[in-house]
């Protein structure tokens, strides 16, 4: 399979992958940008998501280092998982509610924070 199918498939199950994770942690959050949070932000969130894993692939695609370690995948996404979670919480883009589980002492919620890193794993298992 070209690197580019391979690609397009991360792209597609990211993306499918990351909607099924949005709405099913979506109780978790209070709002986004001080409103409810809706399926378009939702979808929205899910296809920002999708962008990132499919830009993390590259590495995995063209340089042996990566594509002999494709578990690194997890502490990369963890990593842009924190940077985001704290932007987000920084600048007021969403909130969470009591039942999102918190990192102590990052103050982020732990399931965002896990997302990008299990479920590219998941995803490069699978294409990569």
């Amino acid at each position: 399979m070209s690197s580019f199918l391979k690609l397009l498939w991360v792209f597609l199950l990211s993306l499918g992958l990351n909607i099924v994770w949005e709405n099913a942690h979506v109780f978790l959050y209070a709002s986004y940008q001080s409103a409810p949070i809706t399926k378009y932000i939702l979808l929205r969130a899910s296809v920002g998501d999708a962008i990132i894993l499919t830009l993390l692939a590259i590495p995995f695609l063209y340089w042996d280092f990566f594509r002999k370690r494709i578990w690194l995948i997890i502490p990369l996404g963890v990593v842009v998982s924190i940077f985001i979670e704290l932007y987000a919480l920084h600048t007021g883009r969403w909130a969470y509610n009591e039942y999102m589980p918190l990192i102590q002492f990052l103050s982020i919620g732990l399931a965002p924070t896990i997302q990008l890193g299990l479920l590219g794993f998941l995803v490069y298992l699978i294409v990569l």
